[in-house]
């Protein structure tokens, strides 16, 4: 039986550590995956920029199955968010703003993180029913800016991609973000040039300690 949205939105959040995945190639995806999950790191999410992305999401939730959380993200457009959903994606991310990618995860039972920039944005992701506001890109705003807009928009469910790593990620749950996006600080650029997985997972593994040390 599938998971309900409400279930995998619980995943998300515990351990609450989202791999953001760029692969070099749709055959890294299920090894990297792997070693993810050898570190705790349940949510993988693969970009639409992984060549053969839609191919790789299929493969990959075939291979785990409920393992792990299979999501798609960089997705622009209601039809490729469908594509990646009828391949096993189990959760959504666009980057951007896009109110209209909503209502296919959800018509899909899937939740959805929308993406957002200023407090307009992130509002209006809010009123179009998301699951999660992604800031993005969140390094150059950093974990004050965050803190400063839930003063006053306190029922936002804030995913920060960009800037998180493991010196930063107190400042990010300190400011009230629910799960935070991981990418090339966990997933750097060797660890894809060289196929390191055992480095990966133990990247992965001190990113899921961090989390639940900080509670």
């Amino acid at each position: 039986m599938a998971e309900s949205k409400e279930a995998i939105i619980q995943r998300l959040c515990n351990p609450g550590i989202i791999a953001v995945v760029r692969a070099r190639s749709k055959e890294q995806v299920v090894p990297l995956a792997e070693a993810l999950l050898a570190g705790g790191v349940v949510a993988v999410e693969i970009t639409m920029t992984t060549p053969h992305a839609i191919e790789a999401i299929r493969e990959a939730s075939a291979t785990f199955g409920s393992r792990a959380l299979i999501g798609v993200g960089t997705i622009l457009d209601q039809e490729t968010a469908t594509q990646a959903i009828n391949a096993g994606a189990q959760f959504v991310v666009t980057p951007i703003t896009k109110p209209e990618i909503v209502n296919i995860a959800h018509a899909a039972g899937k939740p959805v993180m929308i993406g957002a920039y200023s407090p307009t944005e992130a509002q209006t992701a809010y009123e179009a029913d998301c699951d999660f506001v992604k800031i993005f890109p969140a390094d150059g705003l950093g974990a004050s800016y965050i803190k400063a807009i839930r003063a006053p928009l306190p029922h936002l469910r804030v995913v920060p991609t960009g800037g998180v790593n493991l010196d930063t990620m107190k400042s990010f749950i300190d400011a009230g973000c629910v799960a935070l996006g991981v990418g090339s600080s966990m997933i750097t650029k060797e660890i894809l040039e060289n196929d390191n997985w055992q480095q990966l997972t133990e990247n992965a593994k001190a990113y899921v300690e961090k989390r639940l040390e900080l509670g």
